[in-house]
């Protein structure tokens, strides 16, 4: 009988905590850990997350520890599940704790501030390990609908397809079906701008625009998000599937986004600080945006709605101001 799979995830927020069951139901021993000890505490007690999951039963075979070290023991696999923003300090407390071999997974959707860098660019840079050791999970993942076990679909990418398999193995499911993918560039932008486009469509749904204003964006955010795809390598049909057009509309769709209610608040009149004050959990399109901005900048990429948002959000642009310079834009044919 083969030993079991083990998995480490390093963050308990609510992705990282659903991801976490999604391993466990595939039979994986998984470990959570909780940066607070009184988190860890009440996961281990009454099996389950009270900070982001509350009410949801939590597998017997997931636990949880304040302690890094503890969790990250001969994991076969290291799931990253911070905000993106913080992973380069996180990780390199970790580094030296990681088991030899273990896979690195990213379940991060955002785009380093500064460096510009993917997330799986921040982890090759900070644990010096290969691309072949690296792996994004992504797709349109609600965590509340799955840790309700309802059915999803995602993304497994690693350059490496063996990796892929292997993880796509340990978090197969019968309401999560994993699909494998090599193109890790793509993959990761389109979780990355999706997140922006999601701020867009819920400032439009804020101020009450309509549904053919959200389609526009959503088509158009999608066709921003591949021309800087494509200009960064990435596989132009990557978009079209579950890590471009699949998060993108669960994103701009859902009021379980954490991007659209965000945005959507802004839409409606309240102010940065207002929004922020309201919003439990971290919305990566608020500080990716600027990240991806500048990704675009240095590639030559047109990016306007990106740039949009950035407006509103860092630049404190009225919504209403922004809106009409978005649309009074110069003509042009929709495929450039």
């Amino acid at each position: 009988m083969s030993k079991a799979v083990k998995a480490a995830v390093m963050g308990t927020g609510s992705w990282g905590t659903a991801f976490g069951m999604v391993l466990a139901d595939a039979g994986c021993e998984v470990t959570l850990w909780a940066r607070r000890p009184e988190l860890a505490e009440a996961v281990n007690s009454t099996r389950t997350n009270p900070d982001y999951l509350p009410g949801v039963e939590l597998p017997e075979n997931l636990r949880a520890t304040s302690d890094p070290a503890e969790a990250l023991r001969d994991a076969d696999f290291t799931v990253l599940a911070v905000p993106s923003q913080t992973l380069r300090a996180n990780l390199a407390e970790w580094t030296p704790l990681l088991a030899p071999d273990t896979v690195l997974v990213s379940l991060m959707k955002g785009v380093e501030l500064g460096s510009t860098m993917r997330m799986s660019e921040v982890i090759e840079d900070v644990a010096k390990v290969g691309a072949d050791r690296i792996a994004v999970v992504t797709g349109p993942n609600l965590a509340r609908e799955i840790a309700a076990r309802m059915p999803a679909a995602a993304v497994v990418a690693c350059t490496d397809e063996t990796v892929a398999q292997r993880l796509q193995a340990a978090c197969h499911t019968p309401y999560f079906r994993p699909y494998t993918e090599t193109d890790v560039v793509g993959c990761e932008l389109g979780g990355a701008v999706k997140n922006v486009i999601g701020l867009a469509v819920g400032i439009a749904d804020g101020m009450g625009l309509g549904d053919n204003a959200k389609g526009s964006l959503i088509t158009r955010g999608l066709a921003e998000t591949a021309r800087l795809g494509v200009a960064l390598g990435a596989d132009p049909l990557t978009f079209s599937g579950l890590a471009g057009l699949g998060d993108l509309v669960a994103t701009c769709s859902s009021p379980l986004s954490r991007n659209h209610t965000f945005g959507t608040n802004l839409g409606k009149g309240m102010t940065l600080e207002e929004t922020i004050a309201v919003t439990r959990q971290t919305a990566e399109g608020v500080k990716s945006c600027e990240s991806v901005a500048d990704l675009a900048r240095r590639h030559g990429v047109d990016m306007p709605i990106t740039e949009t948002v950035v407006d509103i959000v860092h630049e404190g642009k009225p919504p209403v101001v922004a809106l009409k310079e978005l649309m009074s834009r110069s003509a042009k044919p929709e495929r450039r």
